[in-house]
C-alpha cells in the first residue's frame, strides 16, 4: 500500500509513502528471512519491527500483528504476507475517526 504524502510536490519529497504490505515485504527481504519459518523466527529476524500501517505514520509491531493471525508457521514469504495482510488492512480501516475519513476521501 501506498499514499501520496500531502504538499507541494517539490523534487525533495518522496513520490508516495509506503505502508502495510509494502513494506513489510521489504523488511523481509532486508533481513533475509528464510521459509519456512515461525511467526517467532521472523519477529526475531525482524527486530519485533514497528511496520506503518497508514500513511499517517501510525504502526504495529509484528508480534502484535502476528497475535492477530491464527497460524505459526508459513511456508513462503507469500503465505506470510497474505496472512498479515487482513491485519494491516483493518488497522489502517479502524485508524482514522469519521472527519478524517471523509477529508481522505475527498480529491482535494
Amino acid at each position: 500500500m501506498a499514499a501520496r504524502p500531502p504538499g507541494g510536490g517539490g523534487a525533495s519529497e518522496p513520490d508516495a509513502i509506503e505502508f502495510g504490505i509494502a513494506v513489510l515485504d521489504e523488511r523481509v527481504d532486508e533481513a533475509g528471512v528464510s521459509f519456512p519459518a515461525t511467526g517467532d523466527e521472523i519477529t526475531e529476524a525482524l527486530d519485533d519491527a514497528e511496520i506503518p500501517y497508514d500513511a499517517k505514520g501510525r504502526t504495529i509491531s509484528i508480534s502484535e500483528a502476528l497475535e492477530q493471525v491464527p497460524q505459526t508457521r508459513f511456508e513462503n514469504e507469500t503465505e506470510f504476507l497474505d496472512a498479515l495482510y487482513p491485519v494491516f488492512d483493518r488497522k489502517r480501516r479502524e485508524g482514522g475517526s469519521l472527519l478524517s475519513t471523509l477529508r481522505d476521501a475527498l480529491p482535494f
